[in-house]
């Protein structure tokens, strides 16, 4: 067990549960396939329970606790063994880390259960850096990108400091620093429905920031990010795309072609 800040660290585990997200699942099964070769390949045996479904976050952040509490009691039972629960999304695993105890908090048995599951939960680029200490070999070639992290994920879960370490480790990329990093890009799960003018005009900002840098691409650890910059990208006739943290590293790392 190690510390870093706060937040205190196992040993690399021989066994993980992967919780691959609703967005994972119907965008991004790539993204989520490789956030599995990454973990296999360290010599984790990962498990991925088949009924699990989303975290609940839209549910919590539009203000529906009822559902939201249904949604993620029908995890709870999910992840039996105490394996760490690794996430590639880091806002989905800060809401499975910090707001599941808080909907069960007129409840002090089903509140325990969202502590100890809490507890477990790692979002990918904070596990892969912190607990198993992965040590990268670039194979690609030179290549400028640019990081974009979610502004729930930079705020809950510190991914940007984690996917910046992961990919410093990669000679071959020039890691870029645009302008509106913090910012949010506007997806913000309902938000972008309820307010699409807004929305678009946040995600305009950001794609303005990220082409500026001269990027040939962007990364990205959240699914909904990526959607929303990518397909505003594609609207406004760009060749600028963004990709999923775990297949950038993957592909990289495996000598593959970026697609």
């Amino acid at each position: 067990m190690h510390e870093t800040g706060a937040r205190r660290y196992p040993e690399k585990p021989a066994r993980v549960y992967l919780f691959g997200t609703c967005l994972i699942d119907m965008f991004c099964p790539r993204a989520g396939m490789d956030a599995l070769n990454l973990l296999e390949r360290e010599g984790i045996e990962v498990h991925f329970p088949a009924d699990q479904t989303c975290c609940g976050q839209p549910a919590h952040s539009s203000g529906f606790p009822e559902q939201a509490r249904a949604v993620a009691l029908a995890q709870f039972a999910l992840f039996p063994e105490p394996w760490p629960i690794v996430v590639p999304s880091g806002s989905c695993a800060g809401t499975m880390r910090h707001h599941y105890p808080s909907l069960f908090e007129d409840d002090p048995r089903l509140q325990a259960q969202a502590r100890a599951l809490a507890e477990r939960v790692y979002e990918l680029s904070e596990f892969l850096t912190e607990v198993v200490k992965i040590r990268l070999t670039d194979r690609g070639a030179p290549l400028r990108v640019a990081l974009h992290t979610s502004c729930a994920a930079r705020r809950e879960m510190g991914t940007h400091r984690h996917g910046r370490a992961l990919l410093e480790q990669l000679p071959g990329v020039d890691l870029a620093v645009h302008g509106h990093e913090s910012e949010c890009c506007g997806f913000g799960g309902t938000f972008s429905l309820k307010h699409p003018a807004i929305s678009s005009a946040m995600a305009g900002d950001k794609v303005d920031a990220l082409k500026e840098t001269g990027a040939e691409t962007f990364i990205s650890a959240d699914c909904g990010c990526l959607l929303n910059l990518n397909h505003t990208l594609q609207k406004r006739g760009e060749i600028l795309q963004g990709q999923h943290l775990a297949s950038f590293l993957w592909q990289r790392t495996n000598g593959e072609e970026r697609q």
